[in-house]
């Protein structure tokens, strides 16, 4: 099956308070808990043609206010973002998150549950891995016998060291942006000697616009000489990484999203991954990178299983929804891919972007239906949704660290209104949705299953824009049509931008029905939604096409056969 992914922001999903105070702490904002994530949860999500969950902010981060019953400290504010902090700030990679469990002393016990929840609904489950960067604060109380913490062993008077798990400013004190400072007056942070900061600050001084909260890992480059690479012996983060993997992998997880992995050399990504699969031959590595041009690089060096599709696909569909593209543009996407298509991941939304709905993107989240249908049947890779995507969350207003943006916040304890209407109070029915918001969950379950159909998961893709160029009697601007097809089934698939019912008229050149091995003098049975529309000759479709009907911001499956 082609994996379908569905993200969810653990601390967020369960959460039932619908009146959250601004900036409000866990105890005034509520928190979802690991529990919330019901069999019936499971069971709906699943109905909807997922087969992947990421649960994102699994792992324990830093957190504001810690647990001190379970010897969890409080976290120092200026180096925290947020109440509920970043998920991307790890404080100890070998636990999970005490907010998300009901017995924060049972965290990782109900953790496990949830994976076997999880598996039961026959699903797999994703977690992030953060190889990068981890919190100023890091520190592990869970880690297994025998696991040195990061740094622990480090040699702090060099400033770089093949074995050092850190980069060093020696004897130089960190200074904190003063805006932070003036944020939290009876607040102090002391670190000496000071460390680079996660987004490759080699300065004692980020900016509150860098990731201050985080310290840059060491994967053996020397960035302030060169950038000489120090690689054999295996360096010391490299050993301690393949651990941290190897304990969640034996945990039941099934795959793992991987952050900024263009921040970390792909040497080690192709060690990591080599070794890891020796153990776990099914584990599967989702890469976040946003440079074409490094693609080849990630997949057959690195062995990554697939990358984001994000300054392709992604970037292009959003212009074209908000009318700043041509349909035509999308063809460029798959064509710079080089046959790469199988291994991108599709997405229209996820944590670092903003919601559909939102006045940022489309605001009418039905607009985003024919690119969503794009997205799951271009070609053979896999698709995520970000929760509440489906019901047309819009992450209005201002949370607290985050701000009116169109997304929803990673930092803050908070709410998500629509997805609360369709949980109804931990019902899981969507009893409160508005009938808008139905048909529309119902369009996102049409297209995963049409995804899954044979011709989209193993068959073959052709793009028709060549041969229906626009003319004054056809404006293909916002229209796109493509073949996907095996031997036993032929699919034409017909898209439509416009925000208004339109007549389309697509040809299919000779060279398509070649490579779909029909014969070229044949008559053709045309059908969608499992009935006869028409009957016509391949030498028709040829040469003076055949005329559609689509519905505004819609789309059509035919299927085509002969007889």
């Amino acid at each position: 099956m082609k994996p379908i992914i569905y993200q969810i922001l653990t601390r967020l999903f369960g959460n039932k308070n619908e009146e959250c105070k601004l900036n409000g702490n866990r105890d005034e904002n509520g928190v979802g808990k690991m529990d919330d994530i019901s069999e019936k949860a499971l069971s709906e999500i699943h109905k909807l043609g997922i087969t992947h969950i990421w649960y994102t902010g699994i792992i324990e981060h830093a957190l504001v206010k810690g647990y001190p019953d379970c010897d969890i400290p409080d976290g120092n504010p200026l180096v925290i973002k947020g109440k509920a902090g970043s998920p991307y700030a790890i404080k100890d990679y070998y636990d999970v998150n005490p907010d998300l469990a009901v017995d924060a002393d049972k965290r990782i016990e109900e953790f496990q549950d949830l994976i076997e929840r999880t598996h039961q609904a026959n699903m797999k489950v994703i977690i992030d891995f953060i190889p990068n960067h981890l919190a100023r604060e890091y520190y592990s109380d869970k880690k297994p016998l025998g696991i040195v913490d990061f740094g622990k062993d480090d040699d702090n008077s060099k400033a770089f060291d093949r074995d050092n798990n850190f980069y060093y400013m020696p004897n130089e004190n960190l200074y904190l942006p003063d805006s932070l400072l003036e944020k939290h007056p009876i607040a102090s942070y002391s670190e000496k000697p000071a460390k680079a900061t996660g987004n490759d600050i080699f300065s004692a001084y980020p900016s509150v616009n860098d990731w201050y909260e985080t310290v840059k890992l060491n994967y053996g480059i020397d960035y302030l000489n060169g950038r000489n690479k120090h690689f054999d012996p295996i360096p010391d983060t490299w050993l301690k990484m393949e651990q941290v993997i190897s304990y969640w992998a034996a945990m039941g997880v099934d795959a793992f999203r991987c952050d900024m992995v263009e921040m970390v050399p792909v040497e080690f990504w192709n060690w990591l991954i080599s070794v890891v699969k020796l153990s776990f031959p099914n584990l599967i590595f989702i890469a976040e990178v946003y440079d074409p041009q490094k693609y080849d690089s990630y997949i057959e060096y690195g062995k990554f299983d697939y990358l984001y599709d994000k300054v392709g696909l992604y970037d292009t569909l959003k212009r074209v929804i908000q009318g700043d593209s041509k349909t035509s543009d999308i063809s460029q996407c798959w064509q710079n891919l080089n046959g790469k298509d199988a291994h991108m991941l599709r997405f229209l939304e996820n944590h670092d972007e903003q919601r559909i709905a939102s006045a940022f993107f489309a605001g009418e989240p039905t607009r985003a239906i024919p690119a969503m249908f794009i997205v799951a049947t271009l070609n053979k890779g896999p698709i995520m949704l970000y929760f509440g995507q489906e019901v047309g969350e819009a992450a209005d207003g201002v949370s607290g660290y985050s701000k009116d943006d169109g997304k929803t916040t990673l930092f803050d304890y908070w709410r998500v209104p629509q997805y609360q209407k369709w949980m109804n109070d931990g019902k899981f029915d969507g009893g409160r949705l508005l009938n808008s918001q139905k048909e529309l969950r119902k369009s996102y379950h049409d297209i995963l299953n049409i995804a899954q159909k044979d011709a989209v998961v193993n068959g073959e893709f052709y793009d028709l824009m060549w041969y229906n160029p626009a003319s004054s009697e056809s404006d293909t601007s916002r229209y796109y049509f493509y073949l996907r097809y095996t031997h036993l089934q032929h699919l034409l698939m017909i898209v439509n931008f416009y925000n208004c019912e339109k007549e389309i008229r697509v040809k299919i050149p000779k060279h398509a029905f070649e490579l779909m091995g029909m014969p070229k003098n044949g008559k053709l049975r045309l059908e969608a939604n499992n009935a006869t529309i028409d009957t016509i000759t391949c030498e028709e479709f040829l040469n003076k096409g055949k005329s559609f009907k689509l519905p505004k911001w819609g789309y059509l499956v035919c299927k085509i056969s002969s007889f």
